[in-house]
């Protein structure tokens, strides 16, 4: 039974119930329309918590392993005591409008940490490879004291781009037989990855890895950066030996220190003598998000 008193909610996510937490992402993703007044009233309760957790986009051709690098990011991430928030986005059928759901199974490990939360969202036909209240679920989930919050998208081609105008940091996984240099420097979401990251680096494969991680890197260089001061680095991975998962979190860090010079990231020490280290300000999130919301 779904409560109408938004202090339940707001209460709950405070204290981290993961109860409340899934019930409170339930009542966002609704369509009715007075769970969505609702929803709007707990938001704007809960947005005086957030702006502190670093926020990471991960997308990817079918296939690239996504599931498998995020839960050994995840995994590492834990073990650094950071507390990690899953928000997984599987595609809906066309006919049908379910979902298989899948991705929490394939995080077995993660999924039972008490310092992970792994939900995962159907995408019900919308477009860019995410949900239609992930936004919305991002804010709910930093609220609950989550300082990492990781978007993994549907399996996406070259045009799927919209997380990335939602994470501080889009990383954009690929693996090795995906193109040449032509194919890397077409228009579209390789121009906005902060970093790629070659996926599957291991056993027989390792050479073919290094081979693509220098294609990509030759073709980032026709492309414009996202950012003046970041320069979109390539590396090889492997979530299945663990390898690389640690250059890449760090490389998610020195970007946020580059281009977030005034907000902490998480286990980092205060920053003083600045006023600006502060969290964004209530009221220009509040029509943020809600005119997105409506607009969708």
């Amino acid at each position: 039974m779904i409560s109408d008193d938004p202090q339940f909610y707001v209460q709950g996510v405070l204290k981290c119930d993961r109860r409340v937490l899934a019930k409170t992402i339930t009542l966002i993703e609704s369509s009715l329309s007075a769970h969505q007044d609702l929803a709007r009233t707990i938001i704007d309760l809960l947005l005086p918590y957030t702006g502190k957790a670093i926020r990471l986009g991960i997308t990817g051709v079918p296939g690239v392993g996504k599931s498998m690098f995020i839960e050994s990011l995840g995994t590492m991430l834990v073990k650094k005591r950071h507390r990690v928030a899953v928000l997984a986005v599987d595609p809906s059928s066309q006919r049908s409008g379910g979902s298989v759901l899948a991705d929490k199974t394939r995080m077995e490990k993660l999924s039972i940490d008490e310092n992970a939360f792994i939900r995962p969202s159907p995408s019900g036909g919308t477009l860019g490879g995410v949900a239609r209240k992930t936004r919305e679920t991002m804010i709910v989930c930093e609220a609950a004291g989550f300082d990492v919050i990781i978007v993994e998208t549907v399996g996406v081609g070259q045009s799927e781009i919209t997380v990335a105008s939602m994470v501080d940091f889009f990383l954009l996984l690929m693996i090795s037989g995906a193109g040449d240099e032509l194919q890397g420097i077409k228009k579209g979401v390789l121009e906005l990855a902060d970093a790629v990251a070659v996926n599957k680096a291991d056993g027989d494969n390792v050479e073919k890895a290094e081979m693509a991680r220098k294609q990509y890197e030759t073709s980032l260089h026709f492309l414009a950066p996202s950012s003046p001061n970041w320069t979109p680095p390539v590396f090889t991975c492997s979530a299945i030996e663990m390898t690389g998962i640690n250059i890449i979190w760090e490389s998610v860090l020195a970007h946020h220190e580059k281009t977030n010079p005034y907000r902490r990231a998480p286990g980092q020490p205060k920053k003083t003598g600045s006023g600006l280290d502060v969290v964004p300000c209530k009221r220009r999130l509040k029509r943020t998000f809600f005119s997105k919301s409506r607009s969708e």
